[in-house]
């Protein structure tokens, strides 16, 4: 994993540790804190599932362009 992968996840690692613990300390009733995590976490798990998605849309856009170059370099040779 590449040095930017790494500090990437530590951050998020870091803000999803941030706001569960922010959470956990306030002054809430348990239900309350309950319906505040389950929240935190489906913002998460979206937020992680949209980059996700915009990293395969960037990877196929990137194999795509090096398939188009490799076949005009091939194209060129014959």
């Amino acid at each position: 994993m590449s040095n930017t992968g790494k500090i990437v996840t530590a951050a998020v690692a870091g803000v999803a540790a941030g706001a569960i613990l922010g959470i956990l300390f306030a002054p809430d009733k348990g239900s309350e804190t309950r319906k505040k995590i389950n929240e935190q976490g489906k913002k998460f798990a979206g937020s992680v599932k949209d980059g996700f998605l915009k990293g395969k849309e960037k990877f196929n856009a990137m194999k795509d362009e090096f398939e188009d170059a490799l076949n005009e370099k091939a194209g060129q040779l014959v």
